[in-house]
């Protein structure tokens, strides 16, 4: 069976409910080998769970990558193990930590609260990180999307997004994926009805950011998107589809922009690439400002897709490219490639660390799926949102 027919074979499988045997068709494509005989199809149980995909980060691994064996052999397992879940997929345990406090999570002085947000498409809690020296006056907002299994304390102590935050007076918000969503609590960011304006998640996720817009002094200029894994394809999708409301975006090991539309081309993205055997979602106009890290060694979802979301983006427009290489010491080399305007204003980033996996580079011990090695990605990120705003034209 061809490859694109086993990919259709699979959808077919998908939209019966035959979950588990639509993911060991694919894992067979990845593997490049042959599909099974209809017969040993047709004796597997039928699935009736809902469509889920749980696109979770791994825990950061030394010494590992795509090309190793030891690699290629625990990734089987992988597969394998998910294969035997009854929705066809499993989520790897969380290594241990010691319980998050305060201290962790908020600097002294400053205040994260909790708050919810509802509309037609549903209903999601947030929290909000409030700097100490807003004093009324209009400050940047950052929206934050977690990964699969994270929250939003989780993911605030392991970006360390609120103590860069409050040196740079910014507002913090970060919606909480609910579980009767995604078992995962992974951002939908695979299924077509997410992927829209004025329906689904983009919407509660814009209906999030516009109720903080209206109920503290926010810059309506300075509104930013970023997220991790699940939480940056997330991320990529609200910045093609609001780019009114936000005047950059920020992507951690994730996906652009329409790079699956269904399981099996997120499995098919996520371990090759996207957008290779269907359209991929493109917005009108300019691209709006985006900053993306990657791992070479993300095992999770593949680093060709850090560079298909500036793809996505060149395609738009002439862009000047310059490309910068450095080291943490002590940790991560990496190189980041910057693409200019003509005006020489940095439109997009593109950091591509080597060396690390799928954790959010920099990040602290204290949350989870973090590579402290570096670069730091919550400045660098930040950084880079505050260049742009839309009252310099850049939205």
């Amino acid at each position: 069976m061809l490859r694109q027919d086993m990919i259709g074979e699979a959808t077919r499988l998908t939209r019966a409910g035959r979950l588990a045997e639509a993911t060991a068709l694919l894992q067979r494509m990845l593997r490049g080998e042959s599909a099974p005989d209809s017969k040993s199809r047709s004796a597997q149980p039928a699935l009736k769970e809902p469509l889920i995909i749980d696109a979770k980060a791994n825990a950061v691994e030394e010494n590992t990558g795509p090309d190793r064996p030891r690699d290629k052999a625990r990734l089987q397992r992988e597969l394998l193990e998910r294969a035997k879940q009854r929705r066809g997929f499993v989520s790897r345990g969380v290594t241990a930590r010691k319980p998050l406090s305060t201290s962790d999570i908020v600097p002294d002085g400053t205040r994260f609260i909790d708050a919810s947000y509802s509309n037609a498409a549903g209903s999601r809690a947030y929290k909000l990180f409030i700097p100490s020296r807003n004093q009324g006056r209009p400050l940047p907002l950052v929206v934050m999307l977690h990964g699969c299994t994270q929250s939003p304390d989780d993911f605030a102590a392991g970006t360390r997004m609120n103590f860069i935050a409050e040196e740079k007076s910014c507002f913090v918000v970060y919606p909480a994926q609910r579980s009767e969503a995604n078992r995962a609590k992974c951002w939908n960011w695979f299924r077509a009805a997410d992927q829209q304006r004025g329906i689904g998640e983009p919407s509660i996720i814009a209906g999030i950011t516009r109720q903080v817009m209206r109920d503290f002094p926010i810059d309506p200029n300075r509104v930013y998107v970023a997220g991790l894994s699940a939480g940056a394809a997330a991320a990529a999708i609200m910045g093609n589809t609001y780019k009114d409301l936000y005047a950059a975006v920020g992507v951690h090991s994730g996906l652009a922009c329409g790079a699956a539309i269904d399981l099996p081309s997120a499995l098919v993205a996520m371990r090759q690439g996207g957008g290779s055997s269907h359209s991929v979602v493109l917005g009108d106009g300019t691209p709006v400002p985006t900053i993306v890290f990657h791992g070479d060694r993300d095992t999770t979802v593949h680093p060709n897709n850090g560079n298909q979301i500036l793809e996505q983006s060149v395609r738009a427009m002439r862009l000047q490219k310059n490309t910068n290489r450095g080291q943490v010491p002590g940790g991560h080399a990496y190189t980041c490639t910057i693409l200019s305007d003509a005006s020489g204003r940095g439109i997009l980033e593109h950091w591509n660390i080597h060396g690390a996996g799928h954790a959010w580079s920099g990040g602290s011990p204290a949350g989870s799926y973090t590579d402290p090695k570096g670069p730091d990605a919550t400045r660098e990120m930040l950084r880079f949102f505050l260049e742009h705003s839309f009252a310099q034209g850049s939205g």
